[in-house]
This record gives C-alpha cells, structure tokens and sequence, in this order.
C-alpha cells in the first residue's frame, strides 16, 4: 500500500510540475506574440516609403543558365540515343539479309526499296 501511495505522490508531482511549466511558457509565448504583433502592426514601412518594399522574387532570380544546358543536353541525348536506335534497327535489318540471302547472292531484294 505505501509502495502505491508513493507513486500516486509522484505521479500527481509530475503531472503538476509539468502543467504548470506548460501554462507558464503557454503565458509568456502568448505575451511574445502580442508584443511582436503589436510591434508589427505599428511599422508603417509600406505607407511611409514605398521604395523599401522588398523586389519581388521574379526579378531578384537571375536567368540560370543551368537550367537551359540541363535542357539541352537532355535534347541532345535523346536525339542521339533515337539515331543510335535507327542505326541498330538499320545494321539488325542489313545483318539479317546478309544471313539469309548470304553476302553476294542473286535473290537479295533490290537495295532501291528498303531506302
């Protein structure tokens, strides 16, 4: 019976220690956010000087040429991974005549049509 009285005290001197550290910061964070707000809304930058408002992102972004490169080696890859494809599909066809007609036999089609 003591052994759970004890930690009943202990429990609750938790609960309470860590409820009252929780609405203490709870009251101060609040009172912060009302000084920084009131703080806020009494700087007027906006209406006083309009030529210290900040320049949009848009314009402090630089043009990057990055991004015009990564481009264009992409186009530059996938046209040349498409010609390579063409050329194999070209040498796989050609490979193919030479197997079943032989290399200089009469009954190869005529090279005119497959151009």
């Amino acid at each position: 019976m003591a052994s759970f009285l004890s930690g009943a005290l202990v429990a609750g001197g938790l609960y309470y220690g860590f409820s009252h550290l929780i609405e203490s910061r709870t009251r101060q964070h609040r009172g912060d956010l009302g000084a920084l707000s009131a703080r806020f809304n009494s700087m007027d930058i906006v209406s006083t000087n309009p030529d210290s408002t900040p320049v949009p992102a848009a314009t402090r972004i630089p043009p990057t040429t990055f991004r015009s490169t990564l481009h264009e080696r992409w186009n530059n890859t996938i046209f040349s991974l498409f010609n390579r494809t063409r050329d194999l599909d070209k040498d796989a066809g050609d490979f193919g005549r030479r197997l079943v007609y032989g290399e200089g036999s009469s009954s190869q089609p005529n090279s005119s049509e497959s151009k």
